[in-house]
């Protein structure tokens, strides 16, 4: 090969690169999120801002408050919402992830309640502190999503970002998911498959389920889960071919642990460590 087609290879194949990454639906997926990521934090620091760094009189400066929170219960509230249900509950069942979700659903929960402070608080140093905590903490929380959840979800076996994404925005608009009670795969494509039904399972509650329709024994798919969810789900089989297969999927109900007691077998109370074990008694 000349040196000449040397350079149109290497340009043709760059041409291609950038075609794919404008056209591939894992990118345009990951795209519409920190699209909408951008959207919000664009909108509340604008906010904040106008709270907090303005000198405004007292009735301008309750408008602000007033419009802040109605953002944050609102807005924020929604997306960290639609986050958890569309983002974090496909991943939350996973060895790869579970560490993972379990961080951003603990920071989420920390926005919340810096959102309840700032409509509870009732003087303005502690409502400009509550707006500040909240645009500071959604912003690594946002982060970390962006540099580490959407490239986790990605590798995630079952996974398929622009499906869940298709349900982030779903959500966001203040609409709901499908939650079918049987899933007919018959006529989907074979590669489409697997993260229709993952979808599906991410979100069922503890001890729910629900019915696969195929048109094959789904063993590779309960290896799939296996691998990715052991121990999180159930899977009966209620039809089994030679045409066509039913299988009955669930998440497991957490176990019910006993409620720990310092009481020992015969009901009375076990001795803490320095205690007398038989108090009031010569022994």
């Amino acid at each position: 090969m000349s040196e000449n087609e040397k350079r149109t290879a290497v340009a043709q194949s760059f041409e291609v690169h950038i075609r794919n990454t404008t056209t591939d639906p894992a990118v345009l997926a990951e795209a519409t999120i920190l699209a909408a990521r951008r959207r919000l934090l664009t909108a509340l620091r604008s906010k904040t801002a106008l709270l907090t760094e303005l000198r405004l009189g007292r009735a301008d400066r309750e408008r602000a408050r007033a419009a802040l929170t109605d953002f944050c219960t609102g807005e924020v509230r929604r997306h960290l919402a639609a986050a958890d249900e569309a983002l974090y509950a496909p991943a939350a069942g996973a060895a790869e992830t579970r560490l993972l979700i379990r961080a951003l659903r603990a920071t989420a929960a920390a926005v919340a309640a810096r959102i309840d402070a700032l409509a509870s608080a009732d003087d303005a140093d502690s409502a400009d502190g509550a707006a500040r905590d909240v645009t500071s903490l959604l912003t690594v929380h946002l982060a970390v999503e962006q540099d580490v959840l959407l490239p986790a979800l990605a590798l995630l076996p079952g996974a398929d970002l622009p499906l869940l994404t298709a349900d982030f925005e779903t959500l966001l608009e203040g609409g709901r998911l499908d939650r079918p009670a049987v899933v007919d795969v018959t006529s989907i494509p074979h590669g489409r498959r697997h993260p229709r039904i993952f979808a599906r399972f991410a979100r069922l509650g503890p001890g729910e389920a629900f019915t696969l329709v195929n048109n094959h024994d789904p063993k590779p798919l309960r290896r799939e889960f296996e691998a990715t969810l052991p121990g999180v789900f159930t899977w009966d089989y209620l039809e089994s071919g030679p045409t066509r297969w039913q299988v009955r999927i669930g998440r497991r109900a957490p176990a019910v642990r006993p409620p720990s007691s310092a009481a020992g077998r015969n009901g009375s109370r076990r001795p803490g460590r320095g205690e007398d074990p038989y108090p009031g008694q010569d022994v």
